[in-house]
């Protein structure tokens, strides 16, 4: 363990201002040490931040930050600052890297939409959908001065290398660089007078109503018009403009180091590379799927990511692929970010991170370390089989093309067209002799420029990479001068039905009756119709905006006349949302060491707009809840099938459930299989049904046990020639399951060995019985006594034996090799009887110890 924990006095300012919890950490000034070449990246499923040393591509910090599990996290960092946004929940923490403590939290609406932004101490929220630029003191998180405001639906926010942060404006065309305030000498105290953030630059980039995506530059911005497919770089005030040629839309990464800027356009699998006003470059990215996130240049070469895979391809200056880095090996995002002359390359989702140098070297880091803070990563799940490539075609027609008449002017607005296949480009809006082209995000155009008392009628249709769908024409509109006032105000509700209310005061019809309110919905970047209503509110049902997106809205009030307002103030900002959507991945298995328990796992549910609080979780009438992916659920009976529910919750209540089974351990199952034996042993052979438990077996007859196997076990030490019953045992948290098999043990026989000399008597001596002793004689005693004489067998006589006893000492002379001994051995012969082991040689070697003692 590299260091230790930090001060109790952290640990307290840190639980008191977030609930962050930092580990594998020695004091403050190691902090302060290591903020050279790190990077803070972000694990979703452990709910904690990593600093990485890009030296040493070692974590030498962890922060946990409890309730964020599967939370999306934006991470802004300077080498003394780092700001936190939690997507799900919209709460903004400041961290101060010199001392680990939380200097301030800020409240923020969840979702996407709002953005933080960070160069050295100055600090800037963006809430892209009202258009508005705050720039946050970021050791208090209190505003300084006046925010500088945009129309609603701006783009961008981030900063060049110089400190300018850069936005874009898609409804006007145009970028603007916005400077910092001077921050006040006390955290919170109010600025000098009159000192606020200032919009510095503005440039015309694009037509209005054109989608726009921002990349800031080390000194400068890129802004890439979608719509037109033309990239346009702002530097030292100069601009210039590279016509791109692809079939699907383009995206660039957030910041882009050096002067090539890298656009990646996903629906091709391609990177066309932009110097100046020329493209200078382009290639193909391996693989398939649209996921690849935008290429990011670094130390002269390109690195692109597949989200589907989780690869990343490093391309060198010429295009041509020099690298592939595996990654995290599974779908998910990828964040790649250029900092402290390196390039951190962060799956969200994955327990390894990657860092490159700049000399292209790539190594891997363990986010999980276990000398900070121990245990493994959890286990991987393989990746989804790769979806089948739908059918592409043309666009389909735009849906709901409908016009509303101003002074001299006509509002058009529609509904997206079938992408069938192939993502939309753009929208072409054709009418009174005038031709436009918008954003496929940008749903709705005001057309200038019109003759009042004339009547005019616009089409509109869609484009993508297969070419131009088919037009939709809008109802005919009459321009004129006695337009009806906008509403004056606007609230939105977000519904727990997945619904939003939107409502406004009755319009001034300006001696004309209103008849209609339309209403518009914006968001990040994009502007699209969300309906019409005759009353004074209009409930936009489930399902129509996106859950867990920030949107507002603007109403026009269209006359009976059919000439339409200007558009009322925008509204407050809202995240649609509804129950959650079932948890996917629902597995449940038996726990094979704990009887009548199950394990049940699951991947997140899509939380459909605010934070999943916790999962409700259903077993055979037992009902549990966690806030994690996982539990265990026991008291369920033994070798029980259990169908097991699992529902998530959030704001909204419950959402539907997900099924699955799965079977408590139950007690084992023996079957004997077969059987064998020699003089002193049985061997049984068996298989155990082990119930979906861990089993232990064990084999027993005449008082002795044999264990380990389950499938062959030997009962040593038994006694020869004898009907044993052997019981198999196997065992189980369940319980035990026995069988039994009978099974004789092989007799033992032996010899009667008399063998006569050479000369004289000893040449008959083992013929026959005679008076006195001789060779082979039995007798019913353990001793040589006439009277108990039992009888004589003749030399190479068979005979079953079937234990031992100590007796009088017997010398078999020459007559069988010298044996001596005062071992008799009991014999089927007249009944039992004994005869000296030395007159008898056992079969199989003579051992003697195969025989039991009588």
């Amino acid at each position: 363990m590299r260091g230790g924990l930090v001060t109790i006095g952290t640990v307290a300012a840190l639980l008191a201002a977030m609930g962050l919890t930092v580990l594998g950490l020695g004091a403050a000034d190691n902090a302060v040490a290591n903020y050279d070449a790190s990077s803070w990246l972000w694990s979703t499923s452990r709910s904690e931040l990593a600093r990485v040393n890009g030296v040493t591509a070692r974590v030498d910090t962890r922060m946990e930050v409890p309730g964020g599990r599967r939370h999306q996290m934006q991470v802004a960092q300077t080498d003394r600052l780092l700001i936190l946004r939690d997507l799900n929940t919209g709460q903004v923490s400041s961290l101060d890297l010199a001392t680990l403590q939380i200097t301030a939290t800020t409240p923020t609406a969840p979702g996407l939409g709002v953005s933080v932004a960070l160069h050295e101490d100055a600090a800037f929220v963006v809430d892209a959908v009202q258009g508005i630029v705050r720039q946050l003191d970021p050791r208090s998180l209190t505003p300084v001065g006046e925010p500088v405001r945009y129309p609603p639906g701006i783009t961008g926010g981030a900063f060049d290398g110089a400190g300018k942060l850069w936005v874009a404006v898609p409804s006007e065309g145009t970028v603007s660089a916005v400077t910092a305030a001077e921050l006040p000498a006390t955290p919170g105290a109010a600025p000098p007078a009159g000192l606020s953030p200032k919009r510095v630059e503005t440039y015309e980039v694009a037509e209005p109503a054109h989608e726009l995506v921002v990349s800031t530059l080390d000194e400068g911005v890129a802004v890439l018009d979608r719509t037109s497919t033309s990239l346009v770089t702002v530097r030292a005030g100069r601009t210039l403009r590279a016509d791109l040629t692809t079939t699907a839309p383009g995206s660039l990464p957030a910041r882009t180091s050096g002067p090539q800027v890298p656009v990646t356009v996903a629906g091709e699998r391609k990177v066309h590379v932009v110097r100046d006003s020329d493209e200078v470059q382009r290639f193909t990215v391996p693989g398939a799927g649209e996921r690849l996130s935008p290429a990011v240049a670094w130390a002269g070469r390109f690195y692109c990511a597949d989200e589907n895979t989780g690869t990343v391809y490093s391309f060198d200056a010429d295009g041509q692929l020099v690298d592939t880095i595996k990654g995290s090996g599974r779908p998910g995002p990828m964040e790649l970010e250029v900092r402290e002359n390196h390039l951190f390359i962060n799956p969200p989702n994955s327990s390894t991170a990657q860092v490159v140098d700049d000399r292209n070297q790539v190594r891997e880091v363990n986010k999980y370390a276990n000398d900070v803070l121990g245990g493994d990563p959890p286990p991987v799940a393989p990746p989804p089989p790769p979806p089948k490539k739908p059918k592409v075609g043309k666009p389909g027609a735009p849906r709901a093309v409908t016009a509303a008449a101003g002074n001299a002017s006509a509002r058009v607005s529609w509904q997206a067209a079938a992408s069938n296949g192939a993502e939309i480009t753009r929208y072409v809006v054709e009418g009174a002799g005038q031709r436009h082209e918008v954003g496929a995000n940008q749903r709705a155009l005001e057309i200038t420029g019109l003759t009042n008392g004339e009547t005019y009628t616009f089409a509109v249709h869609a484009v993508n990479a297969k070419g131009d769908g088919p037009a939709r024409k809008s109802n005919p509109v009459t321009p004129t001068a006695a337009v009806p006032d906008p509403p004056a105000s606007v609230s939105a509700e977000a519904r727990p039905d997945g619904t939003v209310l939107v409502k406004w005061p009755a319009a001034n019809g300006q001696g004309n009756t209103v008849t209609k309110y339309a209403v518009t919905a914006s968001s990040a970047g994009a502007t699209a119709p969300a309906g019409e209503s005759p009353k004074t509110e209009l409930v936009i049902p489930a399902g129509q905006l996106e859950y867990g997106t920030q949107y507002a809205f603007t109403v026009i009030a269209v006359s009976d006349k059919g000439a339409g307002s200007k558009a009322s103030p925008v509204s407050n900002t809202v995240v649609p949302f509804t129950v959650p959507k079932p948890p996917t991945e629902l597995r449940a298995s038996t726990v094979a060491d704990q009887p009548g328990t199950i394990a049940v796992q699951w991947a997140p549910a899509m939380d459909n707009g605010r934070p999943v609080t916790k999962y409700v979780v259903e077993a055979a009438g037992k009902t549990t809840e966690v806030t994690d992916v996982q539990t265990t659920i026991g008291g369920l009976g033994d070798g029980q099938n259990v169908t097991v529910k699992v529902k998530a919750v959030n704001e909204a209540g419950p959402g539907a459930e997900a099924s699955t089974t799965a079977r408590t351990v139950a007690a084992p199952r023996v079957t004997v299989t077969g059987s064998s034996a020699d003089a002193t042993s049985v061997t049984v052979t068996f298989t155990v049904d082990a119930g979906g438990g861990r089993a232990t077996c064990s084999a027993a007859t005449g008082g002795k046990t044999a264990s380990g196997s389950c499938s062959s076990l030997r009962v040593t030490g038994l006694t020869p020639g004898t009907a044993y019953t052997v019981t198999v045992t196997a065992s189980n948290a369940a319980g035990k399951g026995t069988a039994t098999r009978a099974q004789s043990t092989d007799p033992v026989y032996g010899v009667a060995t008399c063998k006569n000399g050479s000369s004289g008597a000893e040449a008959t001596y083992c013929n026959s019985d005679r008076a006195g002793r001789n060779g082979n004689e039995i007798f019913e005693i353990t001793q040589q006594v006439d009277s108990r004489q039992a009888g004589w067998v003749p030399d190479g006589t068979r005979l079953r034996t079937f234990c031992k006893k100590q007796g009088e000492e017997v010398y078999a002379y020459i007559y069988n090799n010298d044996k001596r001994s005062t071992w008799w051995v009991q014999i089927d012969y007249k009944g039992k009887t004994y005869i000296p082991w030395a007159w008898l040689n056992l079969e199989g070697g003579d051992n003697l110890n195969l025989l039991p003692t009588c």
